[in-house]
């Protein structure tokens, strides 16, 4: 069998019986990524010297009988919103091209300490700021389905490598459905865990108390053996909570029979695709065949999600983003009022060095300010694209004096009633199942020109990031085109054993996260 034929909990097995080298696993991903990468943008960077280095060392401790880490051998693709010392760190952003952090985020750290092999850094929407992967300054995500298609974003480069096989599992973040959006287009498992589970230090922000780094893998039994690794307390992350990791992969096992699923009826109102409808209605059965109950619910609020989100977001990627001026952080315009090559970065230590006196309307007081205005103006316009100087203007609009209480504080009590929809869902039901998008992957272009429609891809996922609670996309049918449907189910903080429970029994009954694109398929 071909490594890319195997799962991530059958390669890491086969590494520590010795039946496998982990050398011999990772040149054959990085086979994969060169043959089929420039068909499908996934990866940003590929470390093919950095991974074959820590592969042979990993063999080299298992010859010389010193424990292996966890996840021994395994290749892993990192979204590239994570710091990583070794790689380019962009955000897909021409704000941060080149830029090398002087640390790895927390949760690379952890997948350095399991063993885990780093292949390179996967494609994204500028800053995590979008549904399809087309933001991004270095080109858009193709889905290996389809290749005329977006994969879903923000992490669409870390579906579509998972998707293709050109790394068994991937590291997402997931602000409003970034993680299970593209899974769902790709036809590959993604877990958005509960607000605080896994740490942020070290994801570049996007919209602070929204941001979630999870797993993104074949099955949720894979998920569960990279979650095991990467979820936990970390005194860095103020946000991060002090709670007991459980044996995710150990708790898999286990009946549905008493579980109760919730069903929103108003999920399936107009917008949604009839073949949609269809398979996820399917999935119900199967789950109800399971041994599951389920029950019809309602979320009075759910309706808001999309505006509430679109207000808070980029109100806070307005003060996260303040940073990127030139100045302290990211790319600076030339001097002189000449624009700066496109892309290009001046690297700056933190606190920067101030502009040149005389290079605007005068050599002091008013003209040196007005200098360096225009070069904070000049930087941030050639730095960020449109979808991210369009959130931004939305964020710092509603957050300035006189709107504040009608948009950014109203939007705040919304999000409280939503929160508490979940709370009393979760009284009544164990986990909440539906859609998540409306559509299978659309065409490329086919949104990008219509800001509402690409927000509304998000529907069906905003609401579980504004209440913080936990989510899991996976495969539950195909169109007649032959594009991946997803399912979601949600559940209370803290309930991703019950959520990869499901998920795993589900995906033992059934084999749509077996499916692979005709892409993926091995040269003859």
């Amino acid at each position: 069998m071909q490594p890319s034929d195997m799962s991530a909990v059958d390669l890491v097995t086969a590494v520590r019986h010795g039946d496998l080298t982990a050398l011999r696993a990772t040149e054959a991903f990085l086979e994969r990524i060169e043959r089929l990468d420039s068909q499908i943008n996934a990866f940003l960077s590929v470390d093919r010297e950095g991974a074959l280095r820590t592969a042979a060392a990993i063999d080299e401790k298992r010859k010389a009988g010193q424990p292996l880490g966890p996840l021994a051998g395994l290749p892993v693709a990192v979204k590239d919103a994570l710091c990583t010392f070794d790689q380019p760190t962009t955000c897909a952003s021409k704000m941060l091209a080149g830029f090398r952090p002087p640390y790895d985020a927390e949760v690379v750290a952890r997948l350095r300490a399991a063993d885990a092999v780093i292949v390179g850094k996967t494609n994204m929407d500028e800053f995590a700021m979008g549904g399809s992967n087309e933001n991004s300054a270095f080109g858009p995500v193709h889905n290996p389905w389809d290749l005329t298609r977006a994969p879903g974003g923000s992490s669409g480069g870390s579906a579509a490598c998972v998707a293709a096989d050109m790394a068994p599992v991937a590291i997402g973040s997931d602000t409003g459905g970034s993680i299970r959006q593209p899974a769902g287009l790709c036809g590959i498992t993604g877990l958005k865990p509960t607000y605080g589970r896994v740490s942020r230090r070290g994801l570049v922000a996007f919209a602070s108390s929204l941001d979630q780094i999870g797993p993104m893998a074949r099955s949720a039994a894979d998920c569960a053996l990279l979650l095991e690794t990467i979820a936990g307390h970390d005194p860095g992350d103020a946000t991060s909570l002090e709670s007991p990791v459980p044996p995710y992969g150990a708790d898999l096992d286990g009946p549905l029979e008493g579980v109760r699923i919730g069903r929103v009826p108003a999920h399936f109102g107009a917008g949604l695709c009839p073949e949609v409808a269809h398979a996820v209605e399917e999935a119900f059965a199967a789950f109800r065949a399971a041994g599951a109950t389920i029950i019809d619910i309602d979320m009075p609020h759910a309706d808001a999600g999309v505006a509430t989100y679109y207000l808070v977001a980029p109100c806070e990627a307005s003060s996260n983003l303040a940073r990127y001026d030139g100045a302290h952080y990211g790319h600076r315009a030339e001097p002189g009022g000449h624009r700066a090559e496109p892309g290009r970065l001046h690297p700056v230590e933190p606190g920067g060095h101030r502009a040149e006196p005389g290079k605007g309307s005068g050599a002091s007081g008013g003209g040196f300010e007005s200098a360096l205005v225009e070069m904070y103006c000049r930087s941030r316009a050639e730095g960020f694209g449109p979808e991210v100087k369009r959130r931004i203007m939305l964020g710092t609009y509603a957050l300035s004096a006189g709107y504040y209480d009608a948009y950014y504080a109203k939007a705040l009590k919304v999000r409280r009633l939503i929160r508490q929809d979940y709370l009393d869902a979760f009284e009544k039901v164990d986990l909440i199942g539906g859609p998540v998008s409306a559509t299978a992957a659309f065409k490329l272009g086919e949104k990008s020109g219509d800001p509402l429609a690409m927000y509304l891809v998000d529907l069906y996922t905003v609401c579980t990031n504004l209440a913080g609670v936990g989510g899991i996309s996976f495969p539950c049918g195909f169109t007649k085109g032959g594009l991946p449907i997803g399912f979601q189910l949600q559940a209370p903080a803290l309930a991703e054993p019950l959520l990869l429970r499901a998920t795993d029994r589900y995906q033992h009954l059934t084999d749509w996260h077996r499916r692979r694109p005709a892409i993926a398929a091995r040269p003859r």
